[in-house]
């Protein structure tokens, strides 16, 4: 499954300083999520479903590392 993420809003979290070593979010159709680095905007990015987004968040939230 191909998804375009040629208009996709990148954004960056307000938590990250100004340094390079960021992830950036975007909100896509249907719930996807994706994330980048933001060092390679033009790079490979992760298509997150709104469940799994919504697991990996929680996740990173109590510290733990995410299960498939």
């Amino acid at each position: 499954m191909s998804i375009d993420l040629s208009g996709a809003a990148w954004f960056k979290s307000t938590r990250s300083a100004s340094g390079n070593e960021c992830v950036e979010v975007a909100h896509l159709r249907s719930g996807m999520v994706g994330v980048r680095d933001s060092k390679n905007p033009t790079g490979p990015a992760l298509v997150f479903g709104p469940d799994a987004w919504d697991a990996f968040t929680a996740a990173v939230d109590d510290g733990l590392e995410p299960t498939s």
